[in-house]
């Protein structure tokens, strides 16, 4: 049975993802942390409240023997400037991630970045080149698996709310946009349970490439062991 860690599961995404990986048979323990509680009780389900997350090593215990990290936490742009963005988004992200390679370097390693990150990390957008630097260092980490999810339109299922009160306006009045898209574009929109499934099959049955778009989201959902 396999350990995983979630981190923003209190997200619209990180929720997704969460669910899927009570639901799953393969995952026997789903390690959740975060600066507050969830607020729910599963038999899978383990939580760390913790409040500082430009340091995880007092958590060396608990984080060992990992199978997995899926890293959803993520913040809006708007309203930061980039010292702020870079904080939440990049350091934050690598924080954990140099702790958990050091404890377990055979861990699947999966971050949230977005459609438009710039891999060249020299483009005009402030929140697409730190996320750009943020795939490319956890790249280069060295794990044994990682891949970089850059969801573009998603739409929330089982219940799930966004926490960013701006996109929930936008679902609460535009959902018939995002489902005109998708109608229009199939491949350019997914949902939160293709996204939480394709996180475990990442980890259970790898990818062929790192960077994983709407499209390869959509097949790994549906993938099965060859």
């Amino acid at each position: 049975m396999k350990k995983v860690i979630i981190t923003g599961a209190t997200g619209m995404v990180g929720k997704g993802v969460l669910l899927e990986c009570l639901d799953h048979e393969q995952i026997g323990e789903v390690l959740v942390i975060g600066r507050r509680s969830l607020g729910m009780k599963h038999p899978k389900l383990k939580e760390i409240i913790h409040s500082d997350f430009s340091d995880f090593s007092q958590l060396n215990d608990q984080l060992k023997g990992c199978d997995a990290c899926f890293s959803c936490m993520g913040v809006s742009a708007a309203g930061l400037n980039e010292e702020q963005y870079k904080r939440i988004t990049y350091d934050f992200t690598l924080a954990l991630a140099k702790v958990l390679f050091a404890l377990n370097p055979d861990m699947t390693f999966n971050y949230v970045s977005g459609q438009g990150t710039d891999s060249t990390e020299k483009g005009r957008m402030m929140w697409a080149r730190v996320k750009g630097k943020t795939e490319n260092d956890l790249l280069k980490m060295g794990f044994r698996q990682a891949f970089m999810f850059r969801p573009g339109m998603i739409i929330p299922l089982r219940g799930i709310r966004s926490s960013t009160k701006m996109y929930q306006f936008m679902y609460d009045y535009f959902m018939w946009l995002v489902k005109l898209v998708k109608f229009l574009a199939p491949q350019s929109v997914v949902n939160t349970t293709q996204l939480g499934k394709a996180m475990v099959h990442s980890m259970l049955f790898g990818y062929q490439q790192n960077i994983i778009q709407p499209k390869d989201i959509q097949l790994l959902a549906g993938a099965h062991p060859h």
